[in-house]
């Protein structure tokens, strides 16, 4: 398994700590940098190409949500996993669409990050329990249900992953709870996105949520 290079971007140097000392319990992921804000990010990218930025968004400076759509033009093969405390929509939204590739909360479990920083550089979303059902529930507020496009019916089986994705699941708790492989679990997700004609499991929701087939109570 290669190595996954990680820069941790974030003012607080606590905070760097805390993460890196997180994600330093798997042996395949090597933090290679810190950064106290998105020009900092901007210059260590320039000079030692990441695989995964850690991105705080509230940030003096330049914020995370500016150094994620700079990163995302410049250097598309580079991804993004926002890790903050900030769990409101005019937060989460705006930063997902700059082309973060998931959103956990820093109150997440060591574990939580490390799959997510897994995640992500595996190409897939990596998005937390919370922020799944604030995204769902933002779209379901601005468009009624079964206001958006029509889309293709899934099967029992993807209908009962992409009731897990907006639970906040990973692809690995997805498997666990379907008792398949985590294989199984991204042939799915990549027939839906298909189907749909999607990029990503956060454009999967958003789809989903325009169309009214998940909810949150």
């Amino acid at each position: 398994m290669p190595e996954i290079r990680v820069l941790i971007v974030d003012d607080d140097p606590l905070v760097r700590s805390a993460l890196a000392h997180f994600v330093a319990r798997d042996p395949e992921i090597t933090v290679i940098g810190h950064a106290e804000d998105g020009y900092e990010a901007i210059d260590f990218i320039e000079r030692d190409r990441p695989d995964v930025v850690m991105m705080d968004v509230q940030m003096p400076g330049m914020n995370g949500i500016e150094a994620t759509a700079a990163i995302v033009e410049r250097w598309p093969d580079v991804r993004v996993l926002a890790v903050t405390t900030l769990d409101g929509s005019d937060t989460v939204l705006p930063m997902l669409s700059a082309g973060a590739s998931g959103y956990l909360l820093k109150d997440s479990s060591a574990e939580s990050i490390v799959t997510g920083v897994r995640e992500v550089h595996s190409g897939a979303s990596s998005l937390s329990p919370r922020i799944a059902s604030l995204l769902v529930k933002h779209v379901r507020s601005t468009e009624p249900a079964g206001g958006g496009a029509e889309l293709e019916a899934l099967t029992d089986r993807e209908t009962e992953v992409l009731e897990r994705l907006a639970q906040g699941m990973s692809n690995a708790e997805i498997a666990q709870s379907l008792i398949v492989s985590e294989g199984t679990v991204k042939a799915h997700l990549g027939r839906i996105m298909s189907k749909w004609q999607v990029r990503d499991r956060v454009q999967i929701l958003v789809a989903a949520a325009h169309a009214g087939l998940v909810d949150f109570r």
